[in-house]
Order: C-alpha cells, then structure tokens, then sequence
C-alpha cells in the first residue's frame, strides 16, 4: 500500500442512503483473482445497460466528475455482504477517501485494509459537503482535518490505523516489520521444546 497524507480533490457526491456492496460491485465481477480490474465493474449496473453502453443520468458518467478521489456518501454505505471486492473496486477506480455519516462495519475495516480512507462525519458537515460539492476539498490525515473554503471540519480515527495508513502498511505489513523478533521468538521456543 501507499502511504497516506494529504488528498486534495474535488468531490463526487452519491446521493443514494444504504448502499450495499452488491450494488458497489455486482457479484459477477468477483472472480478475478488479483485486487485490482475491479475498477471497471464500480457501481456497474448503475452505470451500464444490459448492451454494455453507459447510463448518461449516473454521476460517475458525467465528464464533469472524472479523477476525483473522494465519494461521499449518506448514511450505512457498503452494507449487505463482507465482500472486500467492494472496497478493491472504489480503490481500483481512484477514491482514496469516502466520506459519510455512516459505513456498514466489515466495509469500513476492509477500507484500511487496501488503503482508502474511510471519514466519518456529523450529518451537518455531510449536508454542506453536498452542499458545495463543487468545491475543492482537502483532506488532511496527519491533522485529522477536512478542509473546503474557509471550513475545517475534524474527524476521529483509532490512533492505530492512522499510523498504518500515514506508513502505507495493512495488517500482514505492519506483523512483518517484526519479522526478526518473530524467528528469534521461534527460535528460542524451539530450543525450548526439544
């Protein structure tokens, strides 16, 4: 993973309460066997018809909302089955941030495990970020701050998880870097046994 800081992007508001990983990405895109190509099935049946051609009316269509990496979200966003897919999919096609008033929970830990940023925030803030959506936003994991216009919005997170986002690390990363403690550990018990 790469290491988190700071994202400044514009914003693509979803406006749709309790979507669920199915809709995030369709259960028939889930045999590829890497973490990544998930992109082009994001929130597919919203985007495509039946004939593969776009749905002009869904937001990630619009040419106006390209290479923006940050989504927010209303409220219990990646509910419905743990597929981890779901989050490989909003990171394959670019968001390194999701902001909301809620997330399902087994959708908001797989978020650390591939390296997206997932902000939970008041339903005051989500409003105005809906609001001025138009506006660039900044988000800022070392201070723990949304930034737009002249607002600065703080957000709480485990003070574990911040630390393996800011050194790019999901779970196996961070138990590797004790890699030598771990063999002379085993190494030591293993004396011991016989």
């Amino acid at each position: 993973m790469k290491a988190f800081k700071k994202v400044k992007s514009q914003i693509i508001p979803l406006d749709i309460a309790n979507v669920d990983t199915d809709q995030i990405i369709p259960k028939q895109f889930l045999k590829l066997v890497q973490k990544n190509g998930y992109g082009n099935y994001l929130f597919y049946e919203w985007r495509f018809n039946s004939d593969g051609s776009s749905k002009n009316a869904f937001i990630l269509n619009n040419p106006n909302y390209e290479d923006r990496e940050i989504l927010l979200v209303r409220e219990n966003f990646g509910c419905g089955s743990s597929r981890e897919h779901a989050v490989w999919a909003l990171f394959d096609y670019g968001f390194k941030v999701v902001l909301g008033p809620s997330f399902a929970d087994i959708f908001y830990n797989n978020c650390f495990k591939t390296g997206i940023l997932p902000i939970v925030l008041g339903q005051s803030d989500i409003e105005y970020l809906f609001s001025n959506s138009e506006d660039f936003v900044e988000i800022d994991l070392i201070e723990q701050r949304v930034d737009i216009n002249k607002r600065s919005i703080r957000f709480q997170i485990d003070p574990m998880r911040k630390m393996m986002l800011l050194k790019g690390l999901d779970e196996i990363g961070f138990t590797l870097q004790f890699e030598d403690s771990i063999a002379r550990y085993e190494k030591q018990r293993n004396k011991r046994i016989i």
